[in-house]
């Protein structure tokens, strides 16, 4: 039996028509089908945990459309392969997996990921943050710092995997810009801003807008671009 869950939560995140699943604790890999077995090769057991419940999450919510059993296998780029008719996104940190899914008529990509608040230390905010991030960040109360350079890194995270999936366009966290919209709840809003031209602007408008939960001494966010969004440039 699949124990992941539906997620309402989760899905909160992203546009109606999207399905999320979640689990918490490690995934077993008693559990993970042979097509998706066969990618663990050597992984330490941390890892295999992590990847068999992203597995459980994303077949758990694939079944809600009514594909079932559906290996999730990985492609030459370390990416999920998907169901041709669907978009997905898989995200699997310390004792918490999730995954999402939509229909490829109601969304062209999907971008998950989720952190334990408190893992980005002050000594990774040059890597991951640019100038304005570290002012908001700085700008803020000692106790609320952690949670919110978490939220940044998450933001990225989740924006790259969408874009990825929909232009396979690698970035670095330079290349973007989050500006939260409603920081001090619990869940709101953020937007993503080019730092320099990037290939999603032929795809779709920017800049990208996703939504954030705090929940569990995690942070996940959500981004998601839309079947058939027009074309527009973004400045800085």
């Amino acid at each position: 039996m699949n124990p992941a869950t539906l997620s309402a939560r989760v899905g909160s995140l992203f546009p109606p028509g999207t399905v999320a699943a979640e689990l918490r604790g490690p995934g077993d890999p008693a559990l993970l089908l042979p097509a998706e077995a066969v990618h663990l090769g050597r992984a330490v057991p941390k890892r295999v945990q992590e990847f068999a419940a992203g597995r459980l999450c994303a077949r758990r919510a694939l079944a809600e459309f009514g594909i079932l059993d559906f290996p999730i296998r990985v492609a030459d780029d370390r990416q999920p392969i998907w169901p041709e008719s669907m978009a997905g996104s898989i995200t699997h940190t310390e004792g918490y997996g999730a995954a999402v899914v939509a229909e490829r008529r109601a969304a062209a990509a999907l971008g998950l990921d989720s952190e334990v608040i408190g893992d980005v230390t002050a000594k990774l905010w040059p890597s991951i943050c640019v100038p304005l991030e570290t002012a908001w960040i700085e700008s803020l109360s000692a106790a609320e710092r952690a949670a919110a350079v978490t939220l940044v890194f998450s933001a990225k995270e989740a924006f790259y995997k969408c874009q990825y999936a929909l232009v396979r366009e690698r970035l670095n966290f330079h290349d973007v810009r989050v500006e939260v919209a409603a920081w001090g709840a619990s869940s709101g809003g953020y937007r993503i801003h080019p730092i320099r031209p990037i290939a999603l602007r032929m795809r779709t408008v920017l800049p990208v807008e996703g939504r954030f939960l705090f929940h569990d001494e995690l942070v996940t966010t959500g981004v998601a671009v839309a079947a058939g969004t027009g074309t527009a440039a973004d400045s800085p």
